[in-house]
């Protein structure tokens, strides 16, 4: 019971669950105490920064409507329109000057999405308009309305006139309307050109008054400095109330009363003489409260059971991972290296099993490897000797020494005898290092061409083209001279024409080329075939089918194959590297050794 009490998925289900539960009381028993001091509070700030955002918003749409007139009084080519219409006797003229006016106010018209008409009248009774419908009806005793007084009566200030059940002007349009304007003066002389009379929609003005309310049972008063409503929200009730007994801001300051049994507050528009109110009831408050009580219990209740949910998820996530993970480290302690943990979960642990799974194959792969390498290595070791100590070489050598010695050709014996002593010496000592450098598999390649060039009685010849800073590229041993061997057997010595090696080296990127080609008989097509297939297969087969190559007649004898040559190229340098084999029948062959260029400055 202990052991099963200390296993890492009840302990981090235990303490996940206990910190979440102590931190739930904690901030529970603190939220209850403090909500009650301090919802009033908020709830005033709210009020506060909600009729401040209020008069702000009207601030900005009373200041565009001003704009708009503004924009109207300052357009020259109205006023001048306005001024020639009385004076013009052409009728195509005025009536082009008509359209060119209403064209001024379309424009201006289709500006804002909000307004619902424009109307222009100049001193002399002509009349201007541009309306959403209706267009052209007009009130005729306009004239004697309060509006037309209050706008004559301006002296180029904005005249606000406020919210109307409808337009002023035109009976038929019976939307409620808000209505201002302002005269117009030739700015030249400051001479009263008419007055312009906008309607605008209610909405804007309406949704901005919604902003103010904190409660269903808010109310909102927008009143002028005569206790005049301008509007207000829906609820009837309250309009009753007489805004001379409520406190009213001064300037741009803001009022927030809570000392009866509502909470008040109060701003001033800036553009407008105007007051917002916002009357929200005590109790809609002391609910607030309430709500916030039960909806912190049911948050709690929630919560302890979503807590114990996510501790089981969670440990369960991490425990489960890290048992699988030791489960397979106890297999690899016992020497499997094929298995592979496969979870998800939480991303370092997923980092950590892959890590572990990359380890493992990794591990694997090196061991594969090391024990490729060292088979590779004995068995080239093996076929170097045999292949070096080839009876047919060594008669055909001992023959040639016999007839040098035959002909006193002591120097020419000499070169041969001291050629073949470095080429047993090199081929056989295997015991220091199975890798060697380019520049050491060159000097192998001239003792063999020194025998060579001799036997054959310049039927061959050898070009060499190497650049120095090459020559300390590393190699595997033993891996130029049976490409030699192979060229001068099966390639040169079958000719009835003199033969050329040639090797030469090609940088390419971070790759080194050594390419050695002959211009001998080439290989037949079915045997180029199967020898670049065991090429290519060469890293699936076993060291068994590596040992043995074909020449161009097909026949397979012993020595160091080039698929052998190729493998120990790739498990020096990896699989990108190797040989490339190509061949023509009758024109010749080019084997490319590929290896990879050490960085520069290494």
């Amino acid at each position: 019971m202990g052991r099963r009490f200390n296993s890492l998925h009840n302990r981090l289900f235990l303490l996940f669950l206990s910190c979440m539960m102590a931190l739930l009381l904690i901030v529970s028993v603190l939220y209850y105490q403090r909500t009650t001091d301090i919802i009033h509070t908020k709830i005033s700030d709210m009020a506060e920064k909600n009729i401040s955002q209020t008069v702000g918003l009207f601030d900005l749409l009373l200041e565009g409507y001003d704009s708009i007139t503004k924009a109207l009084n300052g357009n020259y080519e109205l006023l001048r329109l306005l001024e020639d219409h009385q004076s013009d006797t052409n009728p195509a003229l005025r009536v082009v000057n008509d359209r060119t006016i209403t064209n001024i106010l379309g424009a201006i018209y289709y500006s804002r999405d909000d307004i619902v008409g424009i109307h222009v009248i100049t001193n002399e009774g002509r009349t201007f308009n541009y309306e959403r419908r209706f267009a052209g009806v007009l009130d005729a005793n306009y004239s004697s309305s309060e509006w037309f007084e209050k706008l004559k009566n301006s002296t180029g200030e904005m005249v606000w006139l406020g919210i109307y059940p409808q337009s002023v002007i035109n009976a038929l349009q019976a939307d409620p309307v808000f209505v201002f304007g302002r005269q117009l003066y030739d700015l030249t002389d400051h001479r009263s050109v008419g007055i312009v009379l906008i309607e605008a929609s209610t909405k804007a003005i309406n949704s901005a008054v919604s902003n103010v309310t904190i409660s269903p049972n808010s109310q909102v008063y927008i009143v002028d400095k005569s206790n005049r409503i301008v509007t207000a929200t829906t609820n009837k009730k309250l309009q009753s109330i007489s805004f001379a007994d409520l406190p009213r801001p001064t300037t741009n300051s803001i009022v927030v009363d809570n000392m009866s049994d509502q909470l008040i507050v109060a701003a001033n528009a800036t553009k407008a003489d105007w007051t917002v109110y916002g009357l929200t009831p005590k109790i809609d408050i002391n609910a607030e409260v309430v709500k916030t009580r039960d909806y912190l219990l049911y948050v709690i209740l929630v919560f302890v059971m979503l807590s114990t949910i996510l501790a089981t998820i969670v440990s369960r996530n991490i425990a489960s991972p890290v048992k699988l993970l030791i489960r397979e480290m106890k297999q690899v302690e016992m020497g499997n290296f094929r298995g592979a943990v496969n979870v998800r979960s939480f991303e370092e642990i997923n980092s950590l099993v892959s890590s572990f799974n990359r380890m493992v194959n990794r591990m694997d792969e090196l061991i594969e490897r090391i024990t490729l390498a060292s088979i590779s290595e004995k068995n080239a070791e093996l076929q170097a000797l045999q292949s070096q100590v080839n009876p047919h070489f060594l008669y055909n050598t001992l023959d040639m020494i016999y007839w040098m010695l035959d002909e006193r050709e002591n120097d020419k014996l000499g070169r041969v005898i001291l050629a073949l002593s470095h080429m047993f010496r090199y081929s056989s000592d295997w015991q220091k290092a199975s890798r060697t450098t380019l520049k050491q598999e060159l000097d192998q390649m001239r003792h063999y061409m020194t025998i060579i060039e001799n036997r054959l009685e310049g039927r061959v010849s050898t070009e060499i083209h190497v650049e120095n800073r090459f020559l300390s590229i590393p190699l595997p041993k033993m891996t130029i001279q049976p490409i030699i061997e192979n060229a001068v057997k099966s390639g040169l010595e079958p000719l009835d024409r003199p033969g050329v090696l040639r090797l030469y080296t090609e940088e390419k990127e971070n790759e080194l080329l050594i390419i050695i080609e002959d211009n001998g008989v080439g290989i037949e097509q079915e045997n180029l075939t199967m020898l670049c297939k065991a090429l290519e297969n060469s890293g699936l087969k076993s060291e068994g089918s590596l040992d043995s190559k074909t020449d161009s007649s097909g026949m397979k004898r012993r020595g160091i194959g080039l698929p052998n040559v190729h493998r120990r190229i790739v498990l020096m340098f990896g699989d990108l590297y190797g040989l490339r084999v190509e061949s023509k029948l009758g024109t010749g062959t080019t084997v490319t050794i590929s290896v990879p260029l050490p960085p520069k400055g290494e």
